[in-house]
This record gives C-alpha cells, sequence and structure tokens, in this order.
C-alpha cells in the first residue's frame, strides 16, 4: 500500500513541477532568443512571427495571467515544434554549432508545449482581487 501513495506523491510532484515549468515567463523569453538566433541571418519571414508572440506570452504572465500566458506558449512552441521538425538536414550538420541550437530549440519547445499545456489546463483563470482596491 506504501507504493501506492509515493507513486500518487511523484505523479502530484511532476504535475507541480510541469506546471511550475510552464508559469514561468523565463521558458518562452529563452525559447523566443533561441529562435531569433536560428534565423535572423540570413532572415526568415515565417519562422520570425514565433518570437513576438513568445515574448508577449512571458509579458501576459508578468501581468497575472499565468495560465492564459501557459496557453499561448504552448500553442506556439507547438506550432514552431511542427514547423522545425518539417526541414530535414544531413547527418553531418546536426552535431555542428547550428545543429545544437537547433536540438536545443526543439528540446525546449516540446518542453513547453507539456508544461504549457498542463498550467493551461490546471491553471486558475480567475484574477485575484487586492483588498483595499
Amino acid at each position: 500500500m506504501a507504493s501506492k501513495e509515493t507513486e500518487e506523491k511523484a505523479k502530484g510532484v511532476t504535475i507541480k513541477s510541469l506546471k511550475a515549468w510552464g508559469e514561468n515567463p523565463l521558458a518562452p523569453t529563452l525559447l523566443a532568443t533561441l529562435i531569433t538566433a536560428q534565423h535572423a541571418r540570413p532572415f526568415h519571414p515565417l519562422p520570425m512571427l514565433v518570437p513576438p508572440v513568445l515574448l508577449f506570452s512571458s509579458y501576459l504572465n508578468l501581468g497575472d495571467y499565468k495560465a492564459d500566458a501557459a496557453g499561448i506558449s504552448a500553442a506556439w512552441s507547438g506550432l514552431y515544434f511542427v514547423l522545425a521538425r518539417r526541414r530535414h538536414f544531413p547527418i553531418t550538420t546536426k552535431f555542428g554549432t547550428r545543429g545544437i541550437i537547433r536540438g536545443a530549440t526543439m528540446a525546449l519547445c516540446a518542453a513547453n508545449l507539456v508544461a504549457g499545456g498542463i498550467a493551461y489546463t490546471f491553471g486558475q483563470r480567475t484574477k485575484k482581487e487586492e483588498p483595499g482596491v
């Protein structure tokens, strides 16, 4: 019976950790930085539509709209992941600097997609009223 309790606690801790990651404004900002580093020179217009939206979701997050910001970040991270997954590179370029940055970007997209989805699903959308306002 103790193993079931430990499994439930572990699941709760995992979901709380993912929810905290999804509500963190640093993750979309870091992802926007990595996307900009890849697509600014030479300029690619379609992928460069994603960083302003991610930065806006960080702005919303700092404005105490954590669940909505997590949903926006998850959706646009998933969109960029699908776009980036379509491009194929030879195996020799995957281990260079650009390949490592691309891999880190796609890993961060996947993490934001999962964590942001959980934060959006389990987040509270009511804004807390401050006393005396």
